[in-house]
């Protein structure tokens, strides 16, 4: 239902963000993992993956470890209307090279992170 009022508040220009948070308990398969929403792996109550796609177009699903028993580890936070927030930035590594944060759903991008081809 929350998700349902963030798209309504979006397309009225009252609510603006990049990914909301869509709750599975098992990791996705590449293809369960549309733009626009973040899959956030908990299962049995322990936080295991942040999966997205890259939005420097490249188009690559980013799993994200959430454990923190292993390094390295983000940590996802979501408001009310299911806007994460991911704490530290993601850097990619490939060929898209973008560096960003996500902050209320919405993509920052670092100085110079902006992708090599877009």
């Amino acid at each position: 239902m929350r998700a349902i009022l963030a798209r309504l508040l979006k397309a009225l220009g009252i609510v603006r963000y990049d990914l909301l948070v869509r709750r599975v308990s098992t990791y996705p398969r590449d293809e369960e993992v549309t733009s626009g929403e973040l899959v956030h792996v908990v299962d049995g109550g322990i936080e295991k993956w942040a999966c997205f796609r890259c939005p420097g177009g490249c188009g690559a699903m980013i799993p994200l470890n959430l454990n923190p028993k292993r390094r390295p580890r983000w940590s996802v936070a979501a408001d009310w209307f299911r806007r994460p927030s991911l704490s530290p930035s993601v850097h990619q590594r490939n060929d898209c090279e973008c560096h960003f944060w996500v902050r209320q759903g919405r993509i920052e991008w670092c100085e110079g992170g902006h992708p090599k081809r877009v």
